[in-house]
């Protein structure tokens, strides 16, 4: 049997907690039906009996103190609210249990946004690591030297799990019980529980909001330009002829601020006004691929696809109400 500790920090996301105990206690139940025997021995732990979450409109009792957890096989760090950095103060305490679990031989999950825990370890450094799509840029300025791969559902590296945004943590739910069970025993779960099993991007739910968090104030007349001017060809020696600056100075600066390429934010800027056409009218993609200044169609599906995850035409019938009824 698999033990499986789900920590409670202070200002975790109720969801996260309870999901993947009631989840992982109900495949025991599962199990048990079919004449087999449980799989998983599950316990809320935290530092006190009694976290009070969202505000103090729920409180959640735990099974045990983490002072008492000396061994366990799996630990789950669930999502975190509110003002991250003051999060993890709040939860420094979890830090060092959590960095020897791992050298005791745990495998350590973190679920969306507890990546922000699981980093502050220091066990992800040069390690590649998930999180919620809306908060890579912060990720990314917090903890430098973690490799983060936003568009991913999950992520594992040497025995440390992430997740993507919200949801995405069922399908690293199920990623175990395939693991510490089989194959039936997952697609039994994803049935019953409605999972859409074998997800592997996130990528199709993003929105590409830019990065203005930074002091560079060239930088971000260069991207309220681009954010403007999207529907023309901009080069980036013309960018930099704009606001007095040497390309490699642009570049470097630019990748500083937004912790992406100037190339890459062009590429991200015209793909999210495509996505918002396809949504939102009766446009077909050449329309929309000119709309946002591109000329060669197979350039325009390459880089949509790599950004969202789906074909323009795949996105445009999943997300446009018309497209659906067709």
């Amino acid at each position: 049997m698999k033990h499986i500790t789900i920590l409670v920090p202070n200002e975790a996301v109720l969801a996260s907690v309870d999901d993947p105990r009631y989840i992982f206690t109900e495949v025991n139940k599962l199990l048990e039906a079919t004449g087999k025997q449980a799989a998983f021995d599950v316990s809320l732990v935290g530092l006190t009996k009694e976290v009070l979450l969202h505000d103090k409109s729920y409180t959640v009792h735990t099974d045990l103190l983490l002072k008492d957890v000396k061994k366990t096989d799996l630990v789950f760090i669930p999502a975190l609210t509110g003002d991250i950095k003051k999060a993890i103060a709040m939860n420094r305490e979890f830090i060092p249990w959590i960095n020897q679990q791992y050298k005791n031989g745990a495998e350590i999950a973190s679920l969306c946004v507890g990546a922000f825990l699981l980093a502050a370890t220091g066990l992800l450094k040069g390690r590649k690591c998930s999180t919620h799509w809306g908060r890579a840029n912060e990720f990314r300025h917090m903890f430098p030297d973690v490799k983060l791969v936003d568009d991913k559902i999950m992520m594992e590296d040497q025995g440390l799990y992430s997740s993507g945004g919200a949801n995405s943590y069922l399908n690293l739910l199920l990623h175990f019980i395939e693991k510490y069970t089989d194959r039936e025993t997952a697609i039994l779960t994803a049935k019953v529980f409605e999972i859409e099993i074998d997800r592997k991007s996130q990528a199709t739910f993003s929105m590409f909001m830019g990065q203005r968090d930074h002091d560079d104030e060239s930088i971000k007349k260069a991207q309220a330009f681009i954010e403007n001017n999207y529907q023309y060809k901009i080069t980036v020696d013309q960018l930099a002829g704009m606001f007095s600056l040497g390309r490699r100075s642009l570049e470097r600066r630019f990748k500083k601020a937004t912790s992406i390429t100037v190339i890459e934010y062009m590429q991200r800027v015209k793909i999210e006004s495509a996505k918002k056409s396809f949504e939102n009218s009766r446009k077909n993609i050449l329309e929309v691929m000119n709309d946002v200044g591109y000329a060669d169609t197979k350039a325009f599906r390459v880089i949509f696809k790599k950004i969202t995850g789906l074909s323009p035409i795949d996105y445009r019938n999943k997300y446009n109400k018309e497209a659906m009824a067709m």
